[in-house]
C-alpha cells in the first residue's frame, strides 16, 4: 500500500467488527504477531503493517521517522483502507507515532493500547543508555546499521527478553525475514526521534492502556508513568514476567485488554 512515507506490507483480517491497527516493534515483523492477530480477529478486524524501514516496507528517501513523517503514515493507512475510527495497539518507538497520530486526527484515532513506550525525553534516555553510539551518528549509523543488521537485530532479542524466556522462536522469524530482504532501519528510527523535542507530544485526550513489560532489561531505568505526561487517562499494566513485548509475551492478557480498550 502507497504512503507518504513509502509502500508498506500490510494484512487485512477482513473479519467483521471494530478496527484494530498494529505495527510490529523491528526487528519484529508482521509474522511475529500471527498468534495475537488470529485472537483478535475473532471480535475484530484486525490490520498489521510493517512501519517504513523496517519488515519489508521500504522507506522513501525523504522519510525520515520523524513524528509527523510516523503519524502521516498511519493516517494514510486509515485514509486508503477507508476506515473512519481504529484503535491504535503500537509497541515502542512506534507507540510515540501512534500518539502524535491522535493528536493529528482525534476523531480517527478511538483509544490506543501501547506497549513499552514511554515519554519522548524518555526515549531519549533509553537511546543513550541501550544504542550504541555509531547507529545515533548520520550516515555513519546507517553504513553500520546495514553491515550489521542481522547481527544486531538478532543479538536485540537477548537483552530486551528475560532471561528464563527462549529467544529462539523470536529469532528464527525474524532471520527468515532479514534474509528475504527485509529492512531493520535501527539508525534511522533512532536519529528521527533523537532529533525530536521532549516537549514535542502534546497531550491526547483517547483512553490509553500501556503495557509494561518488567523484566526488560533495556528499560530498567525507565518509568512507565513518565507517558502520562502525553496520555493523562493511561491505565498502565505491568506484567513482571515479560520483557520488551508484552503484547507477543502475554498475548491472552493483551487480547483481553484490547478488547477492553476497543469497547470502552
Amino acid at each position: 500500500m502507497e504512503t507518504r512515507g513509502g509502500a508498506v506490507r500490510l494484512f487485512d483480517s477482513g473479519t467483521a467488527g471494530p478496527v484494530v491497527v498494529m505495527a510490529p516493534d523491528g526487528p519484529n515483523v508482521i509474522e511475529h504477531h500471527h498468534g495475537v492477530m488470529s485472537r483478535l480477529a475473532a471480535s475484530c478486524r484486525v490490520i498489521c503493517f510493517d512501519m517504513p524501514g523496517f519488515g519489508f516496507s521500504l522507506p522513501r528517501p525523504d522519510y525520515t521517522h520523524s513524528l509527523d513523517d510516523g503519524a502521516a503514515v498511519v493516517i494514510d493507512v486509515l485514509d486508503s483502507l477507508q476506515i473512519p475510527r481504529a484503535t491504535l495497539a503500537f509497541s515502542c518507538a512506534n507507540g510515540l507515532y501512534a500518539l502524535r497520530a491522535a493528536k493529528l486526527a482525534p476523531d480517527r484515532i478511538a483509544g490506543l493500547v501501547l506497549s513499552q513506550t514511554p515519554s519522548v525525553a524518555s526515549m531519549h534516555a533509553w537511546t543513550d543508555r541501550t544504542i550504541p553510539r555509531p547507529f545515533r551518528v548520520p550516515v555513519l549509523g546507517q553504513g553500520v546499521g546495514w553491515l550489521l543488521r542481522e547481527r544486531a537485530a538478532l543479538g536485540w532479542y537477548g537483552a530486551a527478553l528475560p532471561r528464563t524466556t527462549d529467544p529462539s522462536s523470536f529469532r528464527d522469524v525474524a532471520r527468515t525475514a532479514l534474509r528475504a530482504g527485509a529492512c531493520f532501519c535501527l539508525a534511522g528510527v533512532v536519529q528521527g526521534l533523537t532529533r525530536e523535542e521532549p516537549a514535542a507530544l502534546q497531550p491526547v485526550q483517547q483512553p490509553c492502556t500501556l503495557l509494561w513489560g518488567g523484566s526488560d532489561r533495556s528499560h530498567k531505568h525507565t518509568d512507565p508513568a513518565s507517558l502520562l505526561d502525553t496520555a493523562p487517562r493511561a491505565e498502565i499494566v505491568e506484567l513482571d514476567q515479560c520483557g520488551h513485548f508484552p503484547d507477543l509475551e502475554a498475548p491472552e492478557r493483551f487480547t483481553v485488554l484490547v478488547q477492553e480498550q476497543v469497547r470502552s
